[in-house]
């Protein structure tokens, strides 16, 4: 029996004595299957090929990505707080290595995703660190291929995970497609762990909305207004994208503000 993991996108599935017949996350049209097929490989031979790379992105923000390029290529955050370490997003590889370099700053809290794109071996992640819980939007909930006891489904618009740090679902993307706001972050003026939710762009200087990356499908208006209103409250100079240096680091709140005016002018609806 193994957990089979798709090549494509990083998903884990359940145990099983062959691989599924199919990808669903890939299948959807925010994703795709690659041009040769479907594929798959699993986490032990992923050990073997790739290793993880560990980059300071901020005071109390570390990078986690995978080399060479695997899956969607996403890196996953390690956020260091005073109320414990938090794994935002997470990626499809998890090693001895990395479980020592984690565990000799703390260990983890708990794991918060953004969306399903990016759920990859969050089971083997909460295993490695004791079972921490898993924080998914349950709005989300069908796209879990690998279920586990850790996996905490939360509802409605926000919740707080630990005090100063909340989940906020934007939706969009997908429809508990959330982001995780730190009002201590950025000596506490307030940062936003944004995944591709809410997406920085290539000039790190603006930020945009899609429904599908690969396939180019935007976000109608009232998705990206909705986005605009439910991270109306909040405070924050800093966002962090889904990919390695990909981070607004000043101005955050005034760049997200133009970026949905900008995005709403761009497809002739007015903000």
């Amino acid at each position: 029996m193994t957990s089979f993991i798709c090549v494509t996108c990083g998903t884990q599935f359940a145990m099983g004595e062959a691989p599924p017949a199919s990808c669903p996350i890939c299948e959807d049209d925010r994703q795709f299957v690659r041009w040769e097929g479907q594929s798959w490989t699993t986490l032990e031979k992923l050990q073997t090929t790739h290793k993880l790379r560990f980059e300071d992105e901020d005071e109390s923000v570390t990078g986690i990505g995978v080399d060479p390029h695997f899956g969607i290529g996403q890196r996953a955050l390690l956020v260091r707080t005073p109320e414990g370490n938090v794994l935002w997003d997470c990626v499809a590889l998890i090693d001895d290595e990395a479980v020592r370099r984690i565990t000799a700053q703390g260990g983890l809290k708990a794991i918060a995703i953004s969306h399903p794109h990016y759920y990859t071996v969050m089971a083997e992640w909460s295993d490695a660190f004791g079972r921490v819980p898993i924080y998914l939007h349950e709005d989300d909930r069908e796209w879990v291929m690998r279920d586990h006891p850790a996996i905490s489904y939360w509802k409605g618009d926000e919740h707080e995970i630990a005090p100063g740090l909340t989940l906020i679902c934007c939706g969009g993307h997908f429809p508990g497609a959330t982001v995780m706001h730190s009002a201590q972050g950025a000596s506490g003026e307030g940062a936003v762990f944004a995944g591709d939710v809410i997406a920085v762009n290539m000039d790190r200087a603006s930020v945009s909305f899609m429904h599908s990356f690969p396939n180019y499908i935007p976000l109608d208006a009232a998705a990206v207004r909705r986005i605009g209103e439910v991270m109306a409250p909040y405070r924050f100079v800093k966002i962090y994208g889904a990919f390695a240096r990909r981070n607004v680091m000043a101005d955050g709140r005034a760049v997200f503000d133009r970026s949905v005016a900008r995005y709403l002018e761009a497809i002739g609806a007015k903000s």
